[in-house]
């Protein structure tokens, strides 16, 4: 009985906790979006609601390809999207949900619009505004041809 139980227990843990999964843009569009007031900035924000599916895999180490972008000035700070830059890849229907912030290891270097495949522990964020509401941390990246 014991044995029958652990094998439950097993099979019940998502088998994306065990290893790097890649997601598509499709998988980060499982998200809903309402308007909420920030006292701070004295103005609106898009709230997030991840969907079960995006919410299952916070935690795990994934991957998605996209096009890089360095927005560094006085600060690193790193995204992959699913627009290119040169094609304006947040406008045009574009929504939160198109980018992903990246926190690399060891800052990759690669130029905006390059197509890279990052990997990192995905991070929801639903309340700060100074960040984006998919955070990939602990992050490398890979050229892809």
């Amino acid at each position: 009985m014991r044995n029958v139980l652990l094998l439950l227990i097993f099979i019940s843990i998502p088998f994306h906790l065990f290893a790097q999964q890649k997601l598509s843009w499709n998988d980060l569009a499982e998200v809903s979006f309402h308007n909420v007031y920030n006292v701070y900035y004295d103005d609106y924000f898009l709230k997030p609601t991840f969907g079960p599916v995006i919410k299952s895999y916070e935690g795990s180490k994934i991957s998605i390809r996209g096009y890089f972008l360095d927005f560094s000035y006085e600060e690193e700070f790193h995204m992959v999207s699913k627009k290119p830059m040169s094609s304006c890849f947040f406008c045009g229907g574009a929504g939160p949900e198109t980018i992903v912030e990246v926190i690399f290891k060891n800052k990759p270097n690669y130029k905006t619009d390059q197509v890279v495949e990052v990997t990192g522990i995905l991070e929801l964020n639903t309340d700060d505004v100074d960040h984006c509401n998919y955070i990939l941390k602990e992050a490398t990246a890979r050229l892809v041809q």
